[in-house]
């Protein structure tokens, strides 16, 4: 699959295997001072144990980058769909462990 692109822009190929992309309703993220890492997983409903599906190993400075891109993103969509219930109140809150589910 290709994406096409104007002039001056990048062009981004991508297979379709990646394409089709992986599903994971958990991560774990850890960082040292010169890279951050993000584990993604699919934790399954009564299972004690999940496996990692992809990881991605960043700079600080793209891994800060990526995180202004899902802002801006989030943003977005909630000006088109609504605000996206994520639990934002003190007491809903996930704990800041470096966990997100």
């Amino acid at each position: 699959m290709e994406q096409e692109s104007k002039p001056g822009q990048l062009q981004v190929d991508i297979d379709d295997a990646t394409a089709r992309g992986v599903y994971a309703n958990l991560a774990l993220i850890t960082h040292s001072e010169t890279e951050f890492i993000l584990d993604f997983i699919f934790l399954q409903p009564h299972s004690p144990k999940a496996k990692v599906l992809t990881r991605l190993v960043s700079s600080p400075v793209h891994a800060k980058r990526l995180l202004w891109a899902l802002k801006d993103n989030i943003e977005k969509y909630e000006a088109s769909f609504g605000v996206i219930p994520a639990g934002e109140t003190p007491e809903t809150a996930p704990p800041p462990s470096g966990v997100y589910q």
